[in-house]
């Protein structure tokens, strides 16, 4: 009998994204780009999710791989391959963590404390969701930072400017993370939550995290390579 796993469907349709990808590197093996918000690192299966980071980037180096995403609202930075060989280098050492990344976001609320380490393991929900489970969950850590807390007037809500450093690279860790501690990302539409009679998700007109640095050893050089990115998205 065949037991094949039925296939997920995904309703989503990308919107029109009419913002480019600004290259900040660039050498004969590799890029480091800015990623806009609102564009998918790789094409969808549905035809009409085909604009993406890779098939824009293809156009003009046709041997670029993705080594790494970052989720469809999210901005920032990405390193892509431009040989087999080096993606392959790359992947390795984003398997052994040597990769440092480091993302700024803005949190519905204000934190109680200025740093600490976000401990919850993260397992798989109703496609394409992920949660925290303890049981099933894969190990998942994330480092915080308290960069700032707003002050607002009387009709707006508290926020939270954080520095994210994931010691782990689950599927939206940082949006599982930050719901998980009660303080969800503002723009995130799927794990917004309502504090205080304010909805999270519609506070913003896009997820408000951001990619902000990326470090590795390049795989030709050994040279320790170090981006950054600011986005005032606030």
């Amino acid at each position: 009998m065949n037991h094949r796993k039925p296939t997920l469907y995904d309703p989503f349709i990308a919107p029109l994204c009419t913002e480019t990808i600004q290259i900040l590197y660039e050498d004969e093996y590799l890029l480091v780009i800015e990623k806009p918000t609102g564009l998918l690192s790789l094409s969808g299966k549905n035809p009409l999710n085909k604009d993406s980071v890779h098939y824009r980037l293809v156009q003009n180096y046709p041997t670029a791989t993705m080594v790494h995403r970052l989720d469809f609202g999210t901005s920032g930075l990405m390193v892509v391959a431009l040989n087999k060989a080096v993606n392959g280098e790359l992947t390795k050492q984003f398997q052994e963590r040597s990769v440092v990344k480091n993302y700024i976001a803005t949190l519905l609320g204000h934190l109680a404390d200025d740093e600490g380490v976000i401990d919850a393991p993260i397992a798989k929900a109703d496609f394409p969701r992920q949660k925290v489970c303890h049981k099933s969950g894969k190990s998942a850590q994330t480092h915080y930072q308290v960069l700032e807390r707003s002050q607002p007037t009387l009709n707006e809500a508290n926020t939270t400017k954080v520095l994210f450093t994931p010691l782990t690279g689950r599927t939206h860790q940082l949006r599982v993370h930050s719901r998980e501690i009660g303080h969800p990302i503002i723009g995130c539409d799927l794990y917004g939550s309502t504090i205080g009679g304010i909805n999270s998700q519609f506070l913003a007109g896009r997820l408000m995290l951001h990619a902000s640095s990326l470090s590795f050893n390049h795989p030709v050089s050994c040279q320790r390579i170090r981006t950054t990115s600011n986005q005032q998205f606030y």
